[in-house]
């Protein structure tokens, strides 16, 4: 299986470079910002969050994994909401990167919309933006979650525990009647106003 490599550090992408060889990767290496299936997000040129935005945007799927120092939870959700299939943070363990790379080829790259839909309501997760017809809208991150969340589900019928399970902390313990009172909030934020009936 053929893999591109894009590592701004060039002993650390020669020496990635020989393990994969070695677990019988065909390996292509650069240094500088370019589509891969291993991406370093602080790359020059254009950063690796630019990079993988570019190629979901241009509806390119091809797996990525991407290699990072950066191990704060925001750069991980920022990675991974723009398109990124997986993480890894440096140090890494080359086993586990070799484990989890398998594991990218397996699932394949199956085509996925850049944008998700239902008529005019149009929800970009890599802007993280949502728009009826031309109209921006401004959600709060929580309402954002549920959209998203009944909108990857179109057609399915979804339940308020569920809805937590994803949306809301693993910790929460609170009435589940609050994916109703948020459900409320965002009908009055992307229907109403349109004259769409609550």
């Amino acid at each position: 299986m053929r893999v591109l490599l894009v590592e701004d550090e060039p002993r650390l992408a020669q020496t990635v470079r020989r393990g994969l060889a070695a677990e019988g990767f065909v390996v292509d290496v650069e240094h500088d910002g370019v589509d891969g299936l291993v991406l370093d997000i602080m790359l020059p040129g254009l950063s690796g969050y630019q990079v993988l935005r570019e190629l979901r945007t241009r509806q390119v799927w091809t797996p990525v994994l991407m290699l990072s120092a950066k191990d704060g939870e925001y750069d991980l959700a920022d990675a991974f909401d723009i398109g990124a299939d997986d993480y890894l943070t440096k140090p890494f363990s080359f086993v586990v990167l070799v484990a989890r790379l398998r594991a990218l080829l397996r699932r394949g790259a199956p085509e996925r919309p850049t944008v998700l839909t239902a008529g005019t309501l149009s929800l970009d997760p890599a802007r993280r933006q949502v728009t009826r017809g031309q109209t921006a809208l401004d959600l709060t991150p929580r309402e954002y979650g549920v959209l998203e969340f009944l909108l990857r589900n179109k057609g399915d019928v979804v339940s308020k525990s569920e809805i937590l399970r994803s949306v809301w902390d693993s910790n929460y313990e609170g009435d589940d009647n609050v994916v109703e009172v948020y459900i409320g909030y965002l009908r009055r934020k992307i229907d109403v106003p349109f004259g769409l009936s609550p």
